[in-house]
C-alpha cells in the first residue's frame, strides 16, 4: 500500500500528542507517556512493523521505566521530524508547527 503524505489535520494531532506525551514524561507518568508516544508513532507510520520491532528490542534489554519512556520519546520525535518535512510552507503556516520543535529538529540536522 502506498503511503500518502501527512495532512494538516494529522500533523496537528501528532504534534499535540507528542507535546502531551513529553509533559507526561516530565511529570514522571512514564506509563502514560509511553502510550502517548506510541500513539504519535502510529500516525502516518513510515514502516508498519517498526514499532513492534522497537518494542521487542526494548524488552530484550534491562531498562528502567524512565529509560523506556525516553527511548519512545526519541522514536516519536524522529517520527514527527520526518512528518514535518512532508508539509509544504503553506501547510506549516496552517498548522502552525511548534517553533520549539522546529528548532530542535533543525539542530539535529546540523
Amino acid at each position: 500500500m502506498d503511503r500518502k503524505p501527512v495532512t494538516v489535520e494529522e500533523f496537528r494531532e501528532v504534534q499535540d500528542i507528542l507535546k502531551d506525551a513529553i509533559d507526561l514524561h516530565e511529570k514522571k507518568d512514564f506509563y502514560g507517556a509511553i502510550e502517548s508516544f506510541k500513539k504519535a508513532i502510529e500516525i502516518k507510520s513510515f514502516n508498519e512493523g517498526h514499532l513492534d520491532e522497537f518494542q521487542k528490542k526494548l524488552k530484550e534489554g534491562t531498562y528502567k521505566l524512565a529509560q523506556e519512556s525516553m527511548a519512545f520519546m526519541g522514536c516519536a520525535s524522529v517520527h514527527v521530524s520526518q512528518l514535518v518535512k512532508e508539509l509544504t510552507d503553506e501547510q506549516r503556516e496552517e498548522v502552525p508547527v511548534d517553533e520549539n520543535l522546529i528548532k530542535v529538529f533543525n539542530d539535529w540536522e546540523n
